[in-house]
C-alpha cells in the first residue's frame, strides 16, 4: 500500500515539473523564430557606408586614393549620347560619390515625374571604395576605415541620359541644369544627333594602316 502511494506521489512531481521518466520534458519546446523573419544583424563595420549604389562584390576592401584619369591617346569612350535623347556631361574631371549620384537620380525623377515612361540611363557606377580618417588623429597606424564608394570621371564624360514619349527640349534641359548644381563642376546639356551619337563602326578612321618603313 505504501509503495503504490510512493509511486503516485512520484508520478505527480514528474507532471508538475512537466519531466518524463526517462528526463525527456513531457511538453515539446517552442520552435526558434524561423530566420526569414528574424531581424538581421550588422556589425559596426558593415553598417557603414550601406548605400543603394554599391558594388555586389569585390576583391579588395579598400583601395588607393588614385587620380582621375586624364585622356592623352585620344580616347572618347563614354563621350557620346547611346541610348536617350538628352544628356548631361561634365565638363571638368571629378570624383563622384554615391551619394551624389542617388540625390540627382531622384531630383531627375521628381522633375520629370509627370513624364509617362520616363528612361533614366546612369552611365557612371560608384565601385571605388574611399576611406577616411578622424580629424586631429596621428600619422600612421594604418589606413582609415570605409566611409563611401565613389567612381573617378574623366572629362567629358556623360554620366546621365533621359528620354521619354512627349519629353521636350526646355524641360529636359531645365531638369539637367539643376542636376549640374549638385556635381560642382561645369555641365554641358547635350541632344541626340549625328553628331553627339557614337560613330559606327565603319565611319571611324582605319587603324591598321602599316607603318612607313624609312629607308
Amino acid at each position: 500500500m505504501w509503495a503504490r502511494r510512493f509511486a503516485g506521489s512520484i508520478l505527480n512531481s514528474r507532471l508538475a515539473t512537466g519531466i518524463s521518466q526517462l528526463g525527456r520534458p513531457l511538453i515539446p519546446a517552442a520552435k526558434p523564430i524561423s530566420s526569414a523573419f528574424a531581424m538581421p544583424k550588422f556589425s559596426a563595420q558593415q553598417t557603414r557606408g550601406l548605400q543603394n549604389l554599391q558594388p555586389r562584390r569585390r576583391k579588395y576592401k579598400k583601395a588607393q586614393k588614385g587620380r582621375v584619369p586624364v585622356r592623352t591617346g585620344g580616347s572618347t569612350k563614354g563621350n557620346y549620347m547611346a541610348f536617350g535623347d538628352y544628356g548631361l556631361r561634365v565638363k571638368l574631371g571629378l570624383r563622384l560619390s554615391a551619394k551624389t549620384i542617388s540625390a540627382i537620380h531622384v531630383m531627375l525623377k521628381r522633375k520629370l515625374k509627370a513624364i509617362k515612361g520616363l528612361r533614366i540611363w546612369l552611365r557612371v557606377f560608384p565601385d571605388i571604395p574611399v576611406s577616411t580618417k578622424g580629424t586631429e588623429i596621428r600619422m600612421g597606424k594604418g589606413k582609415g576605415a570605409f566611409d563611401y564608394w565613389a567612381c573617378r570621371v574623366p572629362k567629358d564624360k556623360i554620366i546621365f541620359e533621359v528620354r521619354g514619349p512627349g519629353l521636350n527640349t526646355e524641360l529636359a534641359k531645365d531638369a539637367m541644369r539643376q542636376a549640374g548644381f549638385k556635381l560642382g563642376v561645369p555641365t554641358e546639356f547635350v541632344i541626340a544627333n549625328d553628331e553627339t551619337r557614337q560613330p559606327k563602326k565603319e565611319d571611324l578612321p582605319p587603324t591598321n594602316i602599316p607603318f612607313l618603313q624609312a629607308k
